[in-house]
Protein backbone atom coordinates (compact mmCIF):
# COMPACT_ATOMS: atom_id res chain seq x y z
CA UNK A 1 0.00 0.00 0.00
CA UNK A 2 1.27 3.60 -0.93
CA UNK A 3 1.54 5.94 1.73
CA UNK A 4 2.89 9.06 0.31
CA UNK A 5 1.92 10.88 -2.96
CA UNK A 6 3.22 13.53 -4.84
CA UNK A 7 0.67 16.10 -6.07
CA UNK A 8 2.28 18.55 -8.44
CA UNK A 9 0.00 22.24 -8.70
CA UNK A 10 -0.54 22.96 -11.74
CA UNK A 11 -1.17 26.66 -11.00
CA UNK A 12 -2.04 29.02 -8.31
CA UNK A 13 -4.76 31.52 -7.02
CA UNK A 14 -4.30 35.29 -8.05
CA UNK A 15 -7.03 37.10 -5.48
CA UNK A 16 -7.53 40.29 -3.56
CA UNK A 17 -7.68 37.99 -0.65
CA UNK A 18 -4.51 37.82 1.33
CA UNK A 19 -6.01 37.58 4.98
CA UNK A 20 -7.42 34.34 6.31
CA UNK A 21 -9.43 35.94 8.96
CA UNK A 22 -11.04 38.55 6.17
CA UNK A 23 -11.78 35.90 3.69
CA UNK A 24 -15.31 34.94 3.55
CA UNK A 25 -16.38 31.16 4.25
CA UNK A 26 -17.65 29.79 1.08
CA UNK A 27 -17.33 31.38 -2.04
CA UNK A 28 -20.83 32.59 -2.28
CA UNK A 29 -20.74 34.62 0.55
CA UNK A 30 -18.85 37.71 -0.84
CA UNK A 31 -15.75 36.55 -2.25
CA UNK A 32 -13.99 38.84 -4.88
CA UNK A 33 -13.65 37.72 -8.46
CA UNK A 34 -10.12 35.79 -8.38
CA UNK A 35 -8.15 34.37 -11.26
CA UNK A 36 -6.76 30.96 -12.13
CA UNK A 37 -3.23 30.98 -13.48
CA UNK A 38 -1.85 27.83 -14.67
CA UNK A 39 0.92 26.41 -16.13
CA UNK A 40 1.78 27.15 -19.66
CA UNK A 41 2.60 23.46 -20.46
CA UNK A 42 -1.41 22.53 -19.53
CA UNK A 43 -2.86 25.12 -22.39
CA UNK A 44 -4.09 21.81 -24.05
CA UNK A 45 -5.91 20.71 -21.11
CA UNK A 46 -8.15 23.95 -21.02
CA UNK A 47 -9.12 23.49 -24.65
CA UNK A 48 -13.00 22.58 -23.91
CA UNK A 49 -13.29 24.75 -20.83
CA UNK A 50 -16.05 27.36 -21.19
CA UNK A 51 -17.00 31.01 -20.16
CA UNK A 52 -20.40 30.91 -18.48
CA UNK A 53 -19.74 27.14 -17.20
CA UNK A 54 -19.14 26.03 -13.48
CA UNK A 55 -15.96 23.89 -12.85
CA UNK A 56 -14.59 22.49 -9.24
CA UNK A 57 -11.40 24.04 -8.36
CA UNK A 58 -9.47 21.67 -6.24
CA UNK A 59 -6.79 23.60 -4.34
CA UNK A 60 -3.77 22.78 -1.69
CA UNK A 61 -4.26 25.48 1.65
CA UNK A 62 -1.35 25.76 1.96
CA UNK A 63 -1.70 28.15 5.46
CA UNK A 64 -3.82 25.42 7.06
CA UNK A 65 -3.18 23.57 10.11
CA UNK A 66 -2.71 19.76 9.46
CA UNK A 67 -2.95 18.87 13.13
CA UNK A 68 -6.76 19.99 13.52
CA UNK A 69 -8.85 17.65 13.59
CA UNK A 70 -12.43 18.90 15.94
CA UNK A 71 -13.40 22.85 15.09
CA UNK A 72 -16.38 25.41 16.12
CA UNK A 73 -18.36 25.06 12.56
CA UNK A 74 -17.95 28.38 10.95
CA UNK A 75 -15.24 29.36 14.22
CA UNK A 76 -18.46 29.79 16.38
CA UNK A 77 -17.50 28.63 19.56
CA UNK A 78 -21.22 28.93 20.36
CA UNK A 79 -21.44 25.52 18.03
CA UNK A 80 -20.44 22.35 19.48
CA UNK A 81 -16.76 20.85 18.69
CA UNK A 82 -17.50 18.56 15.09
CA UNK A 83 -15.06 16.51 13.78
CA UNK A 84 -12.89 18.35 10.84
CA UNK A 85 -14.49 15.47 8.08
CA UNK A 86 -18.18 16.82 9.38
CA UNK A 87 -16.95 20.33 8.19
CA UNK A 88 -15.75 22.15 5.09
CA UNK A 89 -12.85 23.51 7.71
CA UNK A 90 -9.51 24.54 5.91
CA UNK A 91 -8.02 23.23 8.91
CA UNK A 92 -7.68 19.18 8.42
CA UNK A 93 -5.17 16.31 8.11
CA UNK A 94 -4.90 16.72 4.09
CA UNK A 95 -6.19 20.46 3.57
CA UNK A 96 -7.57 19.59 0.02
CA UNK A 97 -9.99 22.77 -1.19
CA UNK A 98 -13.10 22.25 -3.03
CA UNK A 99 -14.49 25.27 -4.92
CA UNK A 100 -17.26 25.54 -7.40
CA UNK A 101 -16.85 28.32 -9.21
CA UNK A 102 -18.25 29.76 -12.31
CA UNK A 103 -16.12 30.75 -14.98
CA UNK A 104 -15.86 34.16 -15.88
CA UNK A 105 -13.31 34.47 -18.57
CA UNK A 106 -10.16 32.94 -20.24
CA UNK A 107 -7.20 34.75 -21.59
CA UNK A 108 -4.14 32.54 -22.55
CA UNK A 109 -3.69 30.14 -19.34
CA UNK A 110 -5.64 32.85 -16.93
CA UNK A 111 -8.69 32.03 -16.15
CA UNK A 112 -10.91 34.38 -14.44
CA UNK A 113 -13.53 32.90 -12.41
CA UNK A 114 -16.49 34.14 -9.37
CA UNK A 115 -17.18 32.69 -5.88
CA UNK A 116 -13.50 31.75 -5.24
CA UNK A 117 -12.44 32.24 -1.69
CA UNK A 118 -9.16 30.91 -1.40
CA UNK A 119 -6.22 33.11 -1.00
CA UNK A 120 -3.75 34.55 -2.72
CA UNK A 121 -1.10 32.34 -4.28
CA UNK A 122 -3.26 29.02 -3.04
CA UNK A 123 -1.78 26.07 -5.28
CA UNK A 124 -4.09 24.98 -7.48
CA UNK A 125 -4.45 21.03 -7.85
CA UNK A 126 -7.03 20.20 -10.99
CA UNK A 127 -10.10 21.72 -12.44
CA UNK A 128 -12.81 19.21 -12.97
CA UNK A 129 -16.44 19.58 -14.42
CA UNK A 130 -19.36 19.82 -12.61
CA UNK A 131 -21.17 16.77 -13.78
CA UNK A 132 -24.58 17.04 -15.68
CA UNK A 133 -27.50 14.24 -14.60
CA UNK A 134 -27.12 11.22 -15.23
CA UNK A 135 -29.33 11.15 -18.58
CA UNK A 136 -26.95 14.41 -20.08
CA UNK A 137 -23.58 12.77 -19.69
Amino acid sequence: MVTDYTIHPIGWVESTLSDRDAAPRQGDEGAPDASLRLDEALRPAMRDLEVGTDVIVLTWLDRADRDTLVVHPRGDEQRPLRGVFSTRSPDRPNPIGLHRVRILAIEDTTIRVQNLEALDRTPVLDIKPVLAPIPRR
